[in-house]
């Protein structure tokens, strides 16, 4: 099997990005599952690599063709936006700018047949946002970028999956978007995910809305009956293993000791609590519906520690792993 070519998304370069990718460099096992290519600035990479004492260097590039992955060293794509000077630890329109156009020239590569698959390390949506470039987050920035009109989000650890209805919007907001149409589409993105890893008849739990999944009325306004039933049934329809609504306590505890492949939770904080409980180190991002392989660390930019050396790689790693998995070619695809 040809190792698919990964394009590594350096992330905001005043959060830990640049230290964690230095620190991913360092296991013998990501060169073995891929060949990484980072998107990013060369300088800043080599003091990220300085501050967690890597001892590996940086190739600048200037054309992602010229990617010498026989090298011992980091191949790096270089856009050479990032000051010197450039503080860790602090929001710049500076340092948003250079993520978005990070994010740009990695769709580019992609498009252009170079990579198969996007990694992205974190960004500041309130730098993204200061330089001008008003999206929610990665999800909302590939899905223009691309031309994509709906994608969803799902996160992966090594116990749960959870793929998301609605992510970045309030709760209130969430509940008037949430209809059959987009329970549906989501449950199918969900669905085909899984089966493109090797899951022929993955089996789908879906959260229902109100607590205890309205108990017959007694709580909310029947939004339960209104808004997810039709979806499921649906999908039941075509033969999928999808049940609910079901209460979202008792499906996540099912899910996570192994009765479900994939939960399908209606907001944000549904999904993300009981992922981010089972730890940051080990939960990936993953952007489904998009032309574009997309997998994530499922942390910030942790701007309180950037610049410390003392980031944790490990999402990084699994990440990666993930878009290798999912890289057309690859041994899941």
């Amino acid at each position: 099997m040809t190792r698919p070519t990964i394009a590594i998304t350096m992330g905001d370069p005043a959060g830990i990005g640049p230290e964690v990718i230095m620190k991913a460099f360092a296991h013998p096992e990501m060169l073995a599952m891929c060949n990484p290519l980072v998107i990013g600035d060369a300088n800043r990479l080599r003091k990220a690599g300085e501050i967690v004492g890597a001892k590996i260097g940086v190739d600048s590039l200037s054309d992602a063709k010229a990617a010498n992955f026989a090298s011992k060293n980091v191949q790096c794509v270089d856009l050479k936006i990032v000051p010197d000077d450039l503080p860790f630890g602090q929001n710049s329109p500076i340092a948003g700018e250079a993520a978005y156009r990070f994010i740009e020239k990695a769709v580019e590569i992609v498009q252009a047949g170079i990579a198969q698959g996007i990694c992205t390390a974190p960004l500041s949506k309130e730098a993204l946002h200061a330089a001008g470039h008003k999206y929610p987050g990665h999800t909302e920035l590939l899905a223009h970028l691309t031309g994509t009109p709906e994608v969803s989000m799902m996160l992966v650890s090594p116990k749960l999956r959870v793929i998301h209805v609605t992510t970045h919007i309030g709760l209130i907001d969430a509940i008037k978007k949430i209809e059959p149409g987009l329970v549906e589409r989501v449950i199918t993105r969900g669905h085909e995910v899984l089966v493109k890893a090797g899951i022929k008849n993955p089996k789908i739990g879906v959260c229902a809305i109100n607590p205890h999944a309205g108990e017959n009325g007694l709580f909310g306004y029947g939004e339960e009956a209104e808004k997810i039933t039709p979806a499921v049934e649906a999908c039941q329809k075509k033969g999928w293993d999808v049940r609910g609504p079901l209460p979202a306590d008792t499906l996540f505890f099912l899910a996570g000791r192994g009765d479900y492949d994939m939960v399908v939770a209606m907001y944000h904080d549904q999904g993300h609590g009981p992922i981010k409980v089972l730890g940051l180190e080990s939960g990936v991002n993953i952007t489904v519906g998009l032309p574009v392989i997309r997998t994530s660390v499922d942390h910030g930019t942790a701007f309180d520690i950037a610049g410390k050396g003392i980031a944790d790689e490990r999402s990084l790693l699994e990440a990666l792993r993930q878009a290798v998995d999912l890289a057309p070619g690859s041994r899941a695809a």
